[in-house]
């Protein structure tokens, strides 16, 4: 009872960054990873989900999403958050409670935000996810290290949620930085940081442009007819599936080396083999900003996540990043340039509350 009195007086804070996904997305994907194995590669950003974890002063569970102006109150018990809108929220809760908590939940608020309109596309909610996981370790003082923060993450909003997607968003937000994940058969991730060069980070940066659509998009319909699309062995999901795990592989190896051309022609490539997976991954919108990108120097481009929405990134030479950039504002999206970040997940404690 003391220690449970000890940690309802703590705040804790937490954050993990959003990704780029630069190649393999959709391989991450169960039965897909499970049966060939995937491969992807991404590089988080200077886009985070937020955590706030503090306590409750009315005995009551308080859920809060500040950026979507939502607000939730329950009591104290475990079952009465199963209705709860923030559903990520309330799960993680129920799971820290439940597995770590000793069944005995405790009256806290828990806030998040995040850098990103949900749907965007850069991992957000999984991003969230990671945050409210490594916000309760530190809460609870757990001994979970990077693989486990990211693998509870992804067992809480793909299992106990249901909610549909791949692993690669938990991995990357837990871990940051420029990462090569493979996804393996018995549920077998393997992180696989990459020492990119400095210069090759800087030049790879200042040749990325991100574009919101303007339309948020829901991507359960869209994984759930590329997971139905891996059943057919001579479909053309399949193999372009096989053929984004390859380009996963070979770019990685040209980030290595510093080929950013070689990886333009990969990235053009992998968006052609990414809508063969699933229709709705573009959109007209969609392939109007492409128009206007290739128009202004753009070398290739792919949408970020599933597709029919969300972000868009663009490689273009550095020289023409501010010309692209105000093309594609001009045409009513809201275009920006990328920072990287290379630290994942990461909490802070302020004793006392």
């Amino acid at each position: 009872m003391q220690q449970d009195m000890s940690l309802a007086q703590t705040t804790v804070r937490a954050r993990a960054p959003l990704r780029l996904g630069l190649a393999g997305g959709g391989t991450d994907l169960s039965p897909y990873c499970d049966r060939f194995g995937g491969a992807v590669l991404n590089i988080t950003i200077n886009r985070h989900a937020y955590a706030f974890i503090s306590p409750s002063a009315d005995g009551k569970v308080h859920l809060i999403a500040r950026d979507i102006d939502v607000q939730e109150r329950f009591d104290c018990d475990l079952d009465a958050l199963a209705p709860a809108r923030l559903a990520i929220h309330a799960g993680v809760y129920r799971r820290m409670m439940r597995d770590h908590g000793g069944g005995r939940p405790l009256p806290l608020t828990i806030a998040s935000y995040v850098d990103a309109p949900p749907g965007s596309g850069l991992g957000s909610s999984s991003a969230l996810g990671v945050a409210l996981v490594e916000g309760f370790r530190a809460l609870l003082g757990l001994p979970l290290g990077l693989y486990d923060v990211a693998h509870l993450a992804f067992e809480i909003e793909r299992i106990d949620l249901g909610l549909a997607g791949g692993k690669q968003d938990q991995y990357a937000a837990a871990f940051g930085g420029a990462n090569f994940i493979e996804f393996l058969a018995g549920d077998r991730v393997i992180v696989n940081p990459l020492r990119v060069p400095r210069g090759v980070m800087n030049e790879l940066e200042a040749s990325l442009v991100t574009c919101f659509t303007g339309v948020s998009r829901r991507s359960e319909q869209i994984i759930e007819e590329q997971q139905r699309g891996m059943d057919s062995p001579t479909g053309p999901a399949l193999e372009s599936l096989h053929q984004l795990k390859h380009d996963a592989q070979e770019m990685k190896q040209l980030l290595l080396r510093g080929g950013i051309r070689g990886m333009a022609d990969i990235l053009n490539r992998s968006w052609l083999a990414k809508k063969r997976t699933a229709s709705g991954i573009s959109t007209s919108r969609i392939e109007e900003l492409f128009t206007v990108a290739m128009d202004h120097h753009a070398l290739a481009g792919k949408v970020s996540g599933a597709g029919g929405g969300g972000f868009i990134m663009f490689l273009v030479p550095p020289e023409h990043r501010l010309r692209l950039i105000g093309a594609l504002n001009a045409f009513g999206a809201v275009a920006t340039a990328v920072h990287f970040t290379d630290q994942g997940a990461e909490s802070w404690a302020l004793p006392g509350g």
